[in-house]
């Protein structure tokens, strides 16, 4: 649902507003201690952060998604582990659920996902199933009234938190590829689930991914996400909208680090002047905030073209593709610029250098962006 103007601004001054005033002065911290704080998290849940896409029939803000986007890019102007915190809520963990789920699924377990009461996490990246999603092994074998699961999933955003997974598991191993897949809903409690220790990773400290694993873990057939056979599709729809979300995000970064080298260059002398003076930073920083800036027009031009309607699939995997490596490039132009003091912890530059890395490879590798981009050109003709 689009948000008149007056309505989208003041959810975007509070955003922002939250942004500065309570994330941004807890960002080394919550680095250092790889973990949000619990009062900040009931903040988000109070501002409806968890709740951006869930429909307003189950408490929901039911945001378009250009209007999320734009709530992204703000987001994005702090460290990312605060908005992955309920970026799984928003995007991949619930978006099988919204589009499609029976009403009896979604009234079990929308409320609690837009309130934050219930955490999600979608389960489809394996051992031997990363950028080659469709080669899921992970087994679910029909069994009277139930599916009974069993395989591992890696990687997986929340794991450690969430209450309810979106799993991909094949159903039919008879037919290769994404054929034989199929989505289901698997609370945490099922016995037989179990999740492993948080792993140690290159940067967004305070965000969190674990392996899952299923050892005849007994599922309902009513927790199935559409039909058999369907959840390579339910999860290739859920990743194209998750995409548009992700490029928000990284624009926001890429704003926030273009700011931080402004002000550091306008305050920073040397050979008697301010660096901002020199036309070789003035370069970098005309780089960084042109291609923001065509992240931004790629990115909510195509969110404005998926609120119509219209298939979004090369355009959602051009955005993601472009916007995480511009802010990939932004990011090593704000170490640059700061110099020594972008080396060090202090300044939070090599943080955020050390964040955004991960954008060129979650929900999409940028090379498999670059397959999707060129396969779906080369089915439309040009």
């Amino acid at each position: 649902m689009a948000l008149d103007a007056e309505t989208r601004d003041q959810l975007i001054d509070t955003v922002r507003r939250f942004v500065t005033e309570r994330l941004r002065p807890l960002e080394a911290k919550v680095s250092e201690d790889d973990a949000i704080p619990q009062d900040v998290l009931d903040e988000m849940k109070a501002l409806g952060l968890y709740s951006l896409s869930i429909p307003e029939a189950y408490g929901g803000l039911d945001l378009s998604m250009e209007d999320e986007c734009l709530v992204g890019i703000e987001l994005g102007r702090t460290s990312p582990a605060f908005r992955s915190a309920f970026g799984t809520n928003v995007g991949i963990g619930s978006q099988a659920l919204v589009m499609f789920g029976t009403e009896a699924q979604k009234e079990k377990y929308l409320p609690g996902i837009a309130s934050g009461e219930i955490i999600t996490s979608f389960a489809l990246t394996e051992p031997e199933a990363g950028s080659d999603s469709a080669a899921v092994q992970t087994r679910a074998v029909r069994d009277g009234d139930h599916y009974v699961l069993n395989g591992s999933k890696r990687f997986i955003t929340n794991a450690n938190k969430a209450d309810v997974f979106t799993v991909m598991a094949r159903t039919d191993p008879s037919k290769p590829g994404g054929g034989g897949v199929s989505a289901f809903l698997v609370e945490r409690s099922s016995p037989g689930l179990s999740v492993g220790k948080p792993e140690k990773k290159m940067g967004q400290q305070g965000a969190h991914i674990c392996d899952v694993n299923f050892d005849n873990v007994r599922v309902p057939a009513e927790n199935r996400i559409g039909a058999e056979g369907e959840g390579f599709k339910v999860a290739m729809q859920v990743l194209d909208r998750g995409r548009l979300h992700i490029s928000s995000v990284c624009i926001g970064v890429a704003e926030r680090l273009i700011a931080d080298c402004v002000a550091y260059a306008s305050d920073r002398k040397q050979f008697g002047q301010a660096l901002s003076q020199f036309q070789l930073i003035q370069a970098m920083i005309a780089d960084s905030k042109t291609e923001s800036l065509a992240a931004r027009a790629l990115t909510l031009e195509t969110a404005r073209k998926r609120d119509t309607g219209q298939p979004v699939t090369m355009e959602a995997a051009a955005a993601k593709y472009f916007a995480s490596e511009m802010v990939g490039r932004v990011a090593d132009r704000a170490v640059q610029i700061f110099g020594g003091a972008g080396y060090i912890a202090e300044y939070g530059i090599e943080r955020f250098y050390r964040d955004v890395r991960i954008f060129r490879i979650y929900e999409g590798t940028s090379q498999i962006q670059q397959v999707i981009i060129a396969r779906e050109t080369l089915k439309r003709g040009g």
